[in-house]
């Protein structure tokens, strides 16, 4: 028996105060293949209520006691390791391979990051005769999106536990089964009752209301840059916290010298990763004016070898987008970048040879794409690389720091100094030198409309405590 028409709330597995589900879509056929309920006010109210309730407690535990918790959640969460993996690929068309060693591990190492950063963190020091104290903020509504799943709900939930907080969560409602997977694990690692809620929905109908109720003390958002102004407006009347990770459109500079044919070839990998469904994806590619024309035909090598197909499939590289939605959305770009004169280097419009159902698109990329055309400002969440020219280094920071977003930014160079250095100007929350490794204790969040707060490890931990100073803590 499965979970998926029902809520965990308070320890128990729950239907909604209002039965009404939702068909849950198989991007790969564009069929139904299971329903989940979705919520209501009720239901946020006696979410809230248990991990109300559950917080007298919780925020009272030992460091020790969290500690040990969350390497139960997880020793659990390797048990079902699998079941996570098979979940993301049936309900975003992630390939099993993707699924398991990129959306289902994230989960794990963020898990393991956060314990280790706990393992460490000190909640107070003395500074002269007061005492500073870092205490658990309260009852947290954390609100995840579809594209990482396990990555975005474990780097809320665990750091919210580490700090002592209890939590409602709402995983998107677009891939919401994986996120059913964890409360399962969750419950299976003794959680205590009340400390972890789940609850299924629309952003209207639940996210809206977790995110303005009056005894919601923060609010954790990962999603769009429109869902997220959306959240801190409705949570502003009760001024609480809103951590908010949103949309970017990130730049790749690849100096001029960086070996052209390895940059552009990881670029192009890069950008196409999880089906271009990555907020903090290198989609626009910024090349030396002199050499662009040579960086079409490496990207152009580098895109023909992605297969796109069937997610269960040993050999796919890519699957579908999430949603009809999307690739409506993804169409409706790539037609805007041909349109306003945009070379088409690799792909375009429609779905790849063979393949006439499910969301599929064709990897695709632009050459000679200025830094005011639509695809060169607008996030496109597909496998869509825009390459634009650059004059100089200034211009290279200019054309890369002239967005509204601010959440990643990539930098190619054979001499690490000089990488470093324009790496100090960028305007962005992580810098990514060389295509390094994924590093799960650095931090993740973004400037300007790419949101505030950060995450991952500590910092993740810093977000859900509050800063108390007992004043004349020594006489």
């Amino acid at each position: 028996m499965n979970h998926h028409q029902k809520f965990f709330i308070n320890g128990e597995w729950v239907d909604p105060v209002i039965p009404a589900t939702l068909d849950v879509i198989n991007p790969a056929t564009e069929e139904a293949y299971t329903q989940i309920s979705v919520g209501s006010k009720g239901d946020v109210d006696k979410a809230v209520a248990a991990a109300k309730a559950a917080f007298e407690t919780f925020s009272r535990t030992t460091q020790a006691e969290r500690l040990a918790l969350l390497k139960r959640i997880l020793e659990v969460y390797n048990e079902r390791f699998e079941d996570i993996a098979q979940a993301v690929s049936d309900e975003m068309g992630a390939p099993l391979s993707f699924a398991r060693d990129a959306q289902a591990w994230a989960g794990r190492a963020h898990m393991e990051s956060t314990i280790e950063a706990l393992e460490n963190y000190e909640f107070s020091h003395q500074r002269g005769k007061t005492m500073v104290v870092k205490e658990p903020i309260g009852v947290c509504a954390l609100i995840t999106p579809w594209n990482w799943p396990l990555n975005q709900i474990v780097c809320k939930v665990a750091p919210a536990i580490a700090a002592g907080c209890t939590v409602v969560l709402k995983p998107s409602e677009i891939a919401p089964i994986s996120g059913i997977v964890f409360a399962e694990v969750m419950e299976a690692a003794g959680v205590p009752k009340g400390v972890f809620n789940l609850v299924n929905g629309t952003g209207p109908d639940v996210g809206q209301v977790m995110s303005g109720h009056p005894d919601v003390d923060m609010v954790s958002f990962t999603g769009s840059t429109r869902a997220g102004i959306i959240v801190a407006k409705t949570a502003a009347d009760t001024v609480k916290r809103v951590a908010q990770e949103l949309g970017g459109k990130s730049a790749n500079i690849i100096l001029p010298d960086a070996d052209l044919e390895t940059a552009v070839t990881k670029g192009v990998e890069g950008c196409f990763g999880n089906t271009g469904q990555s907020c903090d994806a290198p989609t626009r590619m910024l090349v030396p004016a002199d050499r662009h024309d040579e960086a079409l035909e490496i990207a152009k090598k580098a895109a023909v070898p992605f297969k796109v197909g069937d997610p269960k499939s040993e050999d796919t590289v890519l699957g579908p987008v999430v949603s009809q939605l999307q690739f409506d959305k993804v169409q409706r770009l790539i037609e805007s970048g041909i349109k306003e004169g945009a070379t088409v280097v690799a792909g375009g419009l429609g779905r790849p040879e063979g393949l006439n159902r499910g969301y599929y698109i064709r990897p695709t990329v632009f050459g000679h794409v200025t830094p005011d055309m639509t695809i060169a400002r607008e996030e496109i969440f597909g496998p869509v690389l825009s390459i634009i020219s650059y004059k100089d280094e200034e211009d290279a920071i200019r054309i890369a720091n002239d967005t509204v977003y601010g959440l990643a930014a990539y930098i190619q160079s054979g001499d690490i100094a000089h990488a470093r250095k324009v790496a100090s100007r960028m305007r962005a929350g992580s810098v990514y030198l060389n295509y390094p490794d994924w590093d799960t204790n650095s931090s993740f969040g973004g400037y300007k409309q790419s949101g505030n707060g950060r995450e991952y490890a500590d910092f993740g931990i810093h977000d859900f405590l509050e800063i108390k100073s007992v004043v004349g803590y020594e006489s």
